[in-house]
């Protein structure tokens, strides 16, 4: 969710008090990486618990059990290794989901207990290539006590109670019974299934106790050929509409952008994202011309509702989003790992979940989301038109917002196997907001020189845009670091914090590395563009589930150290360090210091 701090806060924001875990709590950050409290429905609260994660990352690298052992997979590597490293029995651990990338191959588990599955107890193996551990993060627990594995309350029963919790409905998706870590360290038995409110844009996992009958927790999958468009270096319509021509990436799109499964389109569907106002069906924006011409020229005297007007948002918007798929693609965000597309071409991950695009949504104003489900379900992105000007303005035309937006589908889905669950503490899905922010103006890159960032200028006619500050070197223009986040108790303010860290980075490695022209469909040059994406993309698969700022800056550096053999290890650290972040960094409190040789 973009989320405007300036002048409203959207009724999809949850209010959390947050902390590490091991911190002497502050009054706000007393939760800040366990907890979140969410208004769920009729003004009810739910505050929702994960299990501290653990994080360790090995450097060139670390031996596990199987390793001299021929003919043995990923997955069975991954097991012994987490099996050996925590003291598991074999029925403890099973394999969930994993991925060969071209560096590292990522195992993603879960707890067990008679073969039922603990929702929130999780890990992560990565392992490179030369068949060594390079990084573990895991959530496991020790119970103090386990509910008996067979259900008391029925299936039915479990459903009406949190259809009324959560004010939605229950959409058919296959439930689950898992068992669930409460933060009194008891595992209860739960029922495990998805409720939606399309009119309002609610979309949860509900976790009901199947033997007590109430809702004991929720992920909550909304983070809150010839096109005439703005083109994806560009933010503001004011910089003007251009035409392009066959952008499409075939490397990531091999069979173009309007691939349907069966056939090419002549509308805003195709293989990766179909954009549109109301029916799917009918809602799509037709080519103006013969042979995929879209050209509608946008009129910004008139309302966005006009039917140019909205023909212009559909198309940018498909235009964008498929730009952000093959960009990502290139990078690393492929069908084995995760990502949205209807058909997989049988590259391997879950297909049928190509991103459905709401242009110009009638459930909201002044605002814009993006539901991340398991892979093989679609991802959802809402766009809504802004209220504050005359006329009104639409925030599809604005690039950086569905461009956050698109983000938050990569950073749930790299984050945790494919799952949408791993950034739902305050903290873990304050980094989501920020990891948005920092793809949108990555995108929006083009030279070596660093300017200040300002998010959302054009739908607030507002050069100061709807963050508190510019992202920024400069401590005077942007003053947030680390300790900043042990301060603020909303999520978009937290992801301020984060996204401000990582332009830094992202400066510092331009610096030494220069700057790609091309680093949009090449991801093999040397520049620090490309350097800085690679390692946006690596670290997010490598990361712990539910990841703080700590955990997350190790990930960088461990994927600094995989991809790069640590070639930018010094770089990385003094930029973190620059914002407090640096080696003795812990419970919110700043330190400077970065590792010796540095």
């Amino acid at each position: 969710m973009v989320a405007f701090n300036k002048f409203f806060t959207s009724v999809f924001l949850a209010i959390v008090y947050a902390s590490s875990s091991r911190a002497a709590p502050s009054l706000i950050d007393s939760k800040h990486t366990t907890h979140r409290t969410r208004e769920i429905a009729g003004g009810v609260t739910l505050e929702t618990f994960h299990p501290v994660s653990n994080y360790e990352t090995f450097g060139e690298g670390v031996d596990h059990p199987l390793r001299k052992r021929a003919g043995v997979s990923f997955k069975e590597s991954s097991v012994a290794f987490l099996q050996s490293k925590l003291g598991l029995k074999a029925e403890n651990v099973a394999f969930h989901s994993g991925y060969a990338g071209d560096v590292v191959t990522h195992a993603y588990l879960k707890q067990t207990h008679g073969n039922i599955v603990f929702a929130n107890a999780v890990a992560n193996v990565a392992i490179n290539k030369d068949d060594k551990v390079v990084a573990l993060g895991h959530s496991f627990v020790t119970p103090s006590s386990i509910a008996p594995s067979t259900a008391s309350v029925s299936f039915e029963d479990a459903v009406s109670t949190a259809e009324d919790a959560l004010d939605g409905t229950y959409n058919g998706h296959p439930a689950d019974i898992k068992y669930f870590v409460k933060e009194d360290n008891s595992a209860v038995l739960v029922h495990a299934f998805q409720v939606q409110n399309e009119a309002t844009g609610t979309w949860y996992l509900a976790y009901v106790d199947a033997h007590a009958n109430k809702l004991v927790s929720v992920t909550d999958f909304v983070a809150k050929a010839s096109y005439r468009v703005l083109p994806i270096t560009k933010e503001l319509l004011t910089q003007g509409f251009e035409t392009v021509v066959d952008p499409a990436d075939l490397e990531a799109s091999p069979k173009g952008w309007h691939w349907t499964g069966t056939k090419d389109s002549t509308t805003t569907t195709g293989n990766n994202v179909i954009t549109y106002k109301g029916s799917q069906t009918t809602g799509v924006t037709t080519e103006s011309g013969s042979d995929l011409v879209f050209n509608f020229v946008q009129d910004a005297t008139k309302a966005p509702t006009t039917a140019v007007n909205l023909n212009a948002a559909r198309v940018n918007n498909f235009y964008l989003l498929n730009s952000l798929h093959d960009i990502a693609y290139r990078y690393g965000f492929t069908e084995a790992a995760f990502n949205f597309q209807k058909d997989n071409f049988g590259n391997g991950g879950e297909e049928g979940d190509r991103v459905t695009a709401s242009i110009q949504d009638s459930a909201g104003t002044n605002n814009a989301d993006f539901s991340t489900p398991p892979d093989g379900q679609s991802g959802h992105m809402r766009m809504y038109l802004f209220t504050s000007t005359s006329p009104q303005r639409d925030g599809t035309l604005e690039n950086d917002i569905p461009s956050h937006e698109y983000t938050h589908g990569i950073s749930n889905r790299l984050t945790g196997g494919g799952t949408g669950e791993c950034l739902q503490s305050t903290e873990a899905g304050g980094m989501g907001e920020g990891w948005s922010d920092a793809f949108a103006e990555w995108t929006e890159q083009t030279s070596a020189t660093i300017k200040d960032y300002v998010m959302g200028q054009y739908v607030t006619n507002d050069s100061a845009g709807i963050r508190t500050h510019p992202y920024s070197t400069s401590k005077t223009t942007n003053p947030l670091t680390y300790a900043s986040a042990g301060t603020l108790n909303e999520v978009h303010n937290i992801g301020e914090v984060w996204a401000n860290m990582l332009h830094n980075v992202y400066a510092a490695l331009v610096g030494v590395h220069g700057f790609s022209t091309t680093a949009h469909t090449d991801p093999t040059g040397t520049e620090g563009n490309v350097v800085f994406l690679h390692l946006f993309i690596d670290s997010l698969a490598i990361q712990p589930c539910t990841p703080t700022f700590l955990t997350a800056r190790d990930a960088w550096i461990q994927a600094d150290a995989t991809r790069y053999d640590g070639a930018n290890k010094c770089t990385l650290w003094k930029a973190f360090a620059s914002r407090g972040l640096g080696v003795n960094a812990k419970n919110h409190k700043d330190d400077a210091t970065v590792p010796s040789g540095c």
